[in-house]
Order: C-alpha cells, then structure tokens, then sequence
C-alpha cells in the first residue's frame, strides 16, 4: 500500500478508531506489564496511540511508522520522556541487531505484501530472548459489521493484502517460527486476535 495513502488518512485514524476503544483498552492495561523496564520498538505506530498508552513502562520506547504523515500525528500532544517518533520502514530497519527487548506491531502485517519481511527484520533487531507482541486484524468478512468496515476501509483504499482466519494468523506466525506463549481473541469491529510470541 502507498504511503500516500496513509499520510491523507493520519488525520483521522485516531477518530476512526475509538469505536473499538474498549478493546484496545485491554492491550493497554496488558502491554505495559510486559515491557517494564525494556527496550521496546513499536513498528507501525500510525498516530502514536498505542505508544503514548504503553510507553510509561518501558525503559525507553521508539515508535516507528513508514508514513510521514502518520509521525506528524504522533508528534502532536502530550507524551512521556522516553518515547521517541522516528520514521522507518518495517522491512527494512534502521536499527542495530538484537537492540531491543520487546517489538510491537500492532495491526499492520495483514496489510502488508511480504509481511515475511517484517518477521525478519523484527528477529534481527529483537535480544536473543525478546518478546514480539502482534495483535492484528483477522477474519475480515466474519459478520455485517466486520464486511461493512472492511468495505468502508477500502473504498478509502486500504486493502487487506492478507485476510487470515484467527487460526489461519496464529499457524502462519508458526511456520514463521515464532512460538505463541497468550493468545486472546477481541470482538471489535474487525477481530482482534492479541499475541505474544517469542522465537522458536
């Protein structure tokens, strides 16, 4: 998916999203008991929610996000100390290997075309024993309201490039050789399928 795309949306992702507040709540009461006191990069930040919910805990925290646009956002208000905005690609890290403890990725492999390519940049820079914590977005056409916000959301021209079930995620993460130690399923708009995998 273009950047552009992205960058015109930044504006109002924050909106969009409130409507699943509830579920994202339970990631940011979750969250930070697993990063205390870490390292922590956050890949595919868009405007910063989840970092400026979750970064209080870590020893220190960047957000990352390929778009521009959606840094911009980040950047606006109020957030801790130690939690920075950069701009970077997941594919493609700027970041020294096994740098840090614990990586984020928040509902962005499904929209991305080698998603593989993230999981290989996120075991480069992840310790020995880091923590990668992947909530996505799976079974997209499950219910009326799941296919009407899949369909609003590409009329926007955010395509899903990958439209796994919840088990169809779980056992691709798998053959990718990461080994999921919690899973939990949220009913938001879209499911929510919570992991927290280390490597195999």
């Amino acid at each position: 998916m273009k950047k552009k795309i992205w960058d015109l949306y930044a504006p109002i992702y924050e909106k969009a999203m409130r409507a699943d507040y509830k579920y994202y709540k339970f990631m940011y009461d979750r969250i930070p008991t697993k990063i205390q006191n870490k390292e922590v990069l956050e890949l595919a930040t868009g405007p910063g929610l989840l970092a400026k919910h979750v970064a209080y805990a870590a020893k220190r925290m960047v957000a990352t996000d390929y778009s521009e646009g959606m840094i911009r956002e980040a950047q606006k208000g109020k957030c801790v100390d130690n939690l920075i905005f950069e701009v970077a690609d997941a594919t493609d890290l700027p970041y020294e290997n096994h740098s840090f403890d614990v990586v984020l990725i928040a509902n962005a492999l499904h929209v991305m075309p080698e998603p593989e390519k993230a999981l290989k940049e996120i075991e480069r820079v992840l310790k020995e024993d880091g923590l990668l914590i992947a909530p996505n977005f799976v079974s997209h056409q499950s219910g009326i309201i799941s296919c009407l916000w899949s369909g609003i959301l590409r009329i926007a021209g955010i395509t899903f490039e990958h439209q796994w079930s919840g088990e169809e995620y779980l056992s691709w993460l798998g053959q990718n050789g990461w080994r999921v130690q919690y899973k939990k399923s949220c009913p938001a708009r879209i499911t929510l399928m919570y992991v927290e995998c280390i490597r195999e």
